[in-house]
């Protein structure tokens, strides 16, 4: 039997390796859950693992708010210290504190 376990906390702020955004972990997937055809769109020399966590980000860039689906190998923690400023915040967390964002919702 497969067995994952998450690297970043929900509430956690992370940045991509790759590409400049960052977000803060608000849902993990222990693997690939999206739909086959969002798979196949990653470019083939790039496409990620399917096994292997995938944290659903509520993400930011200079230009942009928005909800990014990031393998774990495509993710590093992000130690600035800076807050997200994503508009969404609120629905899920309360304040930034210690680099953290506290959930403020109810789990299942």
């Amino acid at each position: 039997m497969f067995k994952s376990r998450a690297k970043y906390a929900l509430g956690q702020v992370v940045r991509h390796r790759k590409h400049p955004f960052r977000g803060v972990v608000f849902d993990v997937d222990a693997v690939f859950s999206n739909t086959e055809e969002w798979y196949q769109a990653i470019p083939e020399d790039s496409r990620p693992s399917k096994e292997q966590p995938f944290y659903h980000l509520l993400a930011e860039n200079d230009q942009s708010y928005y909800v990014a689906y990031v393998s774990e190998q495509n993710l590093v923690a992000d130690y600035s210290g800076e807050p997200i400023e994503h508009p969404d915040l609120t629905e899920f967390f309360g304040d930034f504190v210690d680099g953290q964002y506290p959930l403020q919702v109810q789990l299942n």
